[in-house]
């Protein structure tokens, strides 16, 4: 699968991997502060953005797009940053391809299974008739009535786009993604550890990243540090400055 992406900066590679419902457009202005330091990939995971759709949606299949990637790329090893759905991403390719990992960061995720949290929007955005909507305000109105959480809906709008006879249609692969839900919410495992740095960062005011969660992360990921923001699940977004001094310092080697 041809995976799309946005490249900035030069130097070592730092690929970033969006969460469920999200794009490489969430992480854009991200990407741009760490390009100069760094040569940032952001990459859409497929069933999401501009990249390909498919029935087939499963961590170790995206694990393995980003494996050709990086082949395409002749990039044999990158610092690898992934958010909430592209954290499990991120943890399943590095715990396969231990090699190809110089260090992990982990955004507001743990490794084990997660209740089904995202029903409720996947239901609201498939609701929506998109035959009979004229203007994005229209989308926007029908959503509200099941999400009225303002800053939710600005989030999921950013899926929305048009076809090529001037339609409005869904980025992402709304079918794929409520068939494939169990998996996305699955934990991940490994026999082996990774033995690389990792960092955990997780939203204080957020319930992905539990004390309880610890060994399972330690265990996984034994060099794993884990600091924490005053943010909630979209610490990126909330709080970036803080965020981007977190994993800069991280990638510069300092400890938390």
């Amino acid at each position: 699968m041809n995976l799309n992406f946005q490249e900035y900066g030069t130097g070592k590679p730092l690929v970033i991997l969006h969460g469920l419902l999200g794009s490489l457009d969430n992480w854009h202005t991200l990407s741009k502060t760490f390009a100069n330091s760094f040569r940032v990939l952001a990459v859409d995971q497929r069933n999401h953005g501009k990249s390909p759709h498919s029935d087939l949606f499963t961590y170790d299949l995206m694990a393995e797009d980003l494996a050709d990637l990086l082949d395409h790329l002749k990039i044999p090893s990158t610092h690898l940053l992934g958010h909430s759905m592209g954290g499990k991403t991120a943890m399943q390719f590095a715990l396969t391809n231990s090699g190809r990992v110089k260090s992990l960061i982990v955004v507001d995720m743990a490794p084990r299974e997660y209740p089904r949290l995202h029903d409720e929007l996947l239901d609201a955005l498939a609701s929506v008739n998109l035959t009979t909507a004229a203007l994005r305000q229209q989308v926007d109105d029908e959503l509200s009535k099941r999400i009225p959480d303002f800053a939710v809906r600005q989030f999921l709008m950013k899926n929305l786009t048009r076809d090529s006879n001037g339609a409005f249609t869904w980025k992402a692969n709304l079918q794929a993604i409520q068939k494939n839900y169990a998996e996305i919410a699955r934990e991940i495992t490994s026999v082996r550890p990774f033995p690389g740095p990792t960092l955990f960062v997780k939203g204080d005011r957020a319930d992905y990243v539990l004390d309880s969660d610890v060994p399972m992360i330690k265990r996984l990921f034994p060099n794993a540090q884990i600091a924490g923001v005053n943010a909630g699940h979209w610490i990126h977004a909330e709080a970036p400055t803080v965020f981007a001094d977190i994993v800069m310092s991280f990638l510069r080697g300092e400890p938390h």
